[in-house]
């Protein structure tokens, strides 16, 4: 009987789990990024406090792309210092895009690149 207890708690627990990021997923909204080889077409974002997932495309770059977001002044080869919910959730294929999990952004600035395409630090503003 405890067993039964036991796994009836843990299925309601992984369904409460599942429904609250169903819901978050929902409110995020999405931004798109496209890189081609050795940059982002987009060289600046401006976006309102919130939450978003980032679909990143790799266009035609050869190789395989990734994102990465840091608040602005902190330092970037730092990976503690990564934003890691905005990481995709795995390296974009050449022509193929990804999506990042849920990124909850306050007001600020954060910097914005790609390691694996060698790309230059872009500038996102959270209004």
């Amino acid at each position: 009987m405890k067993n039964i207890i036991a796994i009836i708690a843990i299925a309601l627990t992984f369904t409460l789990n599942v429904n609250a990021q169903d819901q978050l997923t929902a409110k995020a909204k999405t931004v798109t990024l496209e890189q081609t080889k050795g940059e982002f077409t987009q060289k600046s974002l401006t976006l309102t406090e919130g939450s978003y997932i980032f679909e990143i495309a790799n266009n035609n770059v050869g190789n395989q792309v990734g994102f990465v977001l840091v608040p602005k002044g902190k330092d970037a080869s730092k990976p503690e210092n990564h934003i890691k919910t905005a990481y995709v959730t795995k390296a974009v294929e050449n022509n193929t895009s990804e999506t990042s999990n849920v990124t909850n952004l306050e007001k600020g600035k954060y910097i914005y690149f790609c390691p694996l395409n060698k790309t230059p630090q872009y500038t996102l503003t959270v209004e």
